[in-house]
C-alpha cells in the first residue's frame, strides 16, 4: 500500500506540475478535451470502442461530480487530490504504527499466558534440578521471560495487562483502515480521470501548435 501511495502522490504532482505550466491564455474547454476523448485513434476492435466510452463516462461522471467547467476549476481539483492524497497517507502510516504496535502487545501477551506455567514450574524447582528442566523447556521459559520483561516496560508499573482494550483498539483501527482505502482508490480514479484530461488537452494544444505554422505561411502568401 505505502509503494503505491507513493506512486499516486506522484502521478498527481506530475499532473499539477504540468498544469501549472500551462499559459493562462485560451486553454482548452471542458468540451473540447471530452470530444478529443471521444475522437481517440485506433479504436479498430470492438472491445476498445466500449472500452473508450466507458472512459468518457468515467470522466464525464468525474467533472460532473466535482463541478468542473474549466481548466482554472480542474486546476483547484488536481491540488485538492494532492492533498487529500497526502493526509490520508499520513492517516494510513499513523495507523499501521499504531496497530504493529498493537500486534506486538497481544502477540507478548499470549507469550506470557501460554509459557507461565512452565516457568512458575521451573522457578519452583530446586535449583539442582532446574537444568535439566531447562534445556528441556528453554523455548518456553525463554519466550516468558522475554514477555514479561516486555510487557513491564510497557505497563510501566501498572499491573493489569489491558488486553481487552488492546483488542477493542485493534478492531477499531481496522475498520477505520479500510475506510483510508476507500478513501486513497477513490482519489486513485480520481487521478486517472486527470491523466485522461491532460492527455486530452495535451492532443488539443500540440495540434493546435503545429496547425499555427500553416496559418501563417498562408497569411504571408495573401499579403
Amino acid at each position: 500500500m505505502n509503494r503505491e501511495l507513493w506512486q499516486t502522490k506522484a502521478r498527481i504532482k506530475k499532473v499539477k506540475t504540468w498544469l501549472y505550466a500551462q499559459p493562462l491564455s485560451n486553454p482548452p474547454t471542458m468540451v473540447s478535451i471530452m470530444s478529443n476523448i471521444a475522437d481517440a485513434q485506433n479504436l479498430d476492435t470492438q472491445w476498445k470502442k466500449i472500452s473508450n466510452l466507458k472512459t468518457q463516462a468515467q470522466v464525464l461522471i468525474f467533472l460532473q461530480q466535482n463541478h468542473i467547467s474549466d481548466m482554472a476549476q480542474l486546476v483547484g481539483k488536481v491540488t485538492q487530490i494532492g492533498e487529500d492524497l497526502q493526509t490520508v497517507s499520513d492517516k494510513i502510516k499513523k495507523v499501521d504504527r499504531r496497530m504493529n504496535t498493537l500486534t506486538q502487545h497481544l502477540l507478548q501477551c499470549e507469550n506470557f499466558k501460554q509459557h507461565r506455567s512452565v516457568y512458575m514450574k521451573y522457578k519452583q524447582l530446586d535449583p539442582k534440578k532446574r537444568d535439566v528442566f531447562y534445556d528441556r523447556h528453554f523455548e518456553g521459559i525463554r519466550l516468558y521471560e522475554s514477555a514479561k520483561k516486555y510487557l513491564d516496560a510497557v505497563l510501566n508499573g501498572r499491573k493489569k495487562i489491558p488486553t481487552k482494550a488492546w483488542q477493542s483498539e485493534q478492531t477499531k483501527l481496522t475498520a477505520e483502515r479500510f475506510s483510508l482505502c476507500e478513501d486513497y482508490y477513490r482519489l486513485k480514479d480520481e487521478t486517472h480521470s486527470v491523466e485522461l484530461l491532460r492527455k486530452g488537452a495535451e492532443n488539443i494544444m500540440r495540434e493546435s501548435s503545429r496547425n499555427e505554422p500553416t496559418v501563417t505561411k498562408k497569411r504571408d502568401m495573401e499579403l
